[in-house]
Order: C-alpha cells, then sequence, then structure tokens
C-alpha cells in the first residue's frame, strides 16, 4: 500500500523534529521564529493530545494508545481497495499515532515544539504526528461526509 509510505515519512519527520529539538534546545527554551506568533518551544507531554491527562495514568494510556495504533492499521489495510482520499487521511492518522507513541515507548513522554500565539493567547503546544492526526482526521471526516455520500449516490441511481 502506497499510502504507508506516507505514513512512513510523515513518521521519521517527526522523529528528526523531535531529535533536533531535543538535541539543540533546553527543555521550556522557547525561540522566535516570527516574534509573537510562532517560537519553536520545547515541552514535553506524558498525557493526552493537548496535555490532556488520562485516568489511571501513563501506563494506562500506553496500553490504550498501543491497541489504538493496532485498531487504525487494521481499519487502513480493510479499506486498501477504498478510495484514497480515506486511505490517506487513516495513513496520516496511523503516522501520527506511531510517531507519539515511539516516544512514549523510548521516553515515557511525547516532545512537543510547535508553539503559536495571538498576544497573549497560546494554543496548545504541538509537534508533527499531532499535526498529521489532526489533518487526517479532517480529511477523513470531509470523505466521510462529503465524498462518500456522493460516491453512494451514483452507485444507487
Amino acid at each position: 500500500m502506497k499510502v504507508l509510505q506516507v505514513s512512513a515519512v510523515v513518521v521519521v519527520l517527526d522523529q528528526i523534529t523531535k531529535a533536533l529539538t531535543r538535541s539543540y534546545l533546553d527543555l521550556y527554551d522557547s525561540v522566535p521564529v516570527i516574534t509573537n506568533f510562532f517560537h519553536l518551544t520545547y515541552v514535553t507531554n506524558d498525557g493526552m493530545a493537548f496535555g490532556l491527562n488520562f485516568p489511571g495514568g501513563s501506563f494506562v494510556f500506553l496500553v490504550i494508545s498501543i491497541i489504538l495504533t493496532i485498531v487504525i492499521f487494521m481499519y487502513l489495510w480493510k479499506e486498501q481497495n477504498n478510495h484514497m482520499l480515506m486511505r490517506l487521511s487513516l495513513a496520516l492518522i496511523l503516522a501520527g499515532a506511531v510517531g507519539n507513541l515511539i516516544d512514549r515507548l523510548l521516553f515515557g513522554k511525547v516532545v512537543d515544539f510547535f508553539d503559536f500565539m495571538l498576544g497573549d493567547y497560546h494554543w496548545y503546544i504541538f509537534n508533527v504526528a499531532d499535526s498529521a492526526v489532526t489533518i487526517g482526521m479532517i480529511l477523513f471526516l470531509y470523505f466521510s461526509f462529503i465524498i462518500q455520500p456522493k460516491l453512494q449516490t451514483k452507485t444507487v441511481s
């Protein structure tokens, strides 16, 4: 499946950017790229997306992450003959899950570094894997609610 190549590229990019962050920044360092809008800020996250914590601690979350990653892969495998947009969305979600899972397995926490702000308002600090999951979910929802109904209408008529 060629979409797994997309997953692999995203995972490699995610791991390289996290390694660079760990190598060149100290924890909590913040380097302005565009002052008061975009900084590279090194933080870690041992919880869920956006720093949310999971009841039962990081071990329970790690086990659930492994299970969900396997489920996403199985779903992608099941959909291997489906529309390319559906497969791409799942490949991006899988890549993000794997990228953050690697961090959890190796370091016990995930490295985040993209820090966007407007004035005093800061969005949650995130990474390439989080971006892949978000883009994958947007594509998945777009396919599910916009493309797929149109395809079903064409097959029925």
